[in-house]
């Protein structure tokens, strides 16, 4: 076993459990079981990322994107090319 890993307890639902079993081999059970809780832990910050940031962005802070974000991308991209060119 690595040196860093740690023998959890916890409990699962005998369905879950039961498939688990089924599906993979005795030796993947830990690896499977810990890439779906990497997974979730992943989309559950995530989550929590996207609802405590909401409206965060607000459009009096952006003033430059009244017109909207393709004219001003526009605006930017050409700027850019002129000094290029020069």
């Amino acid at each position: 076993m690595s040196p860093n890993v740690k023998q959890a307890n916890f409990l699962l639902p005998e369905e879950i459990l039961l498939e688990l079993r089924v599906t993979v081999p005795k030796r993947h059970q830990s690896k499977v079981v810990a890439e779906a809780l990497r997974k979730e832990l992943k989309r559950l910050k995530l989550e929590k990322a996207l609802r405590t940031s909401f409206g965060a962005w607000q459009s009096k802070n952006h003033p430059e994107l009244k017109r909207g974000a393709t004219r001003y991308i526009r605006k930017i991209r050409s700027s850019s090319r002129m000094e290029r060119v020069k």
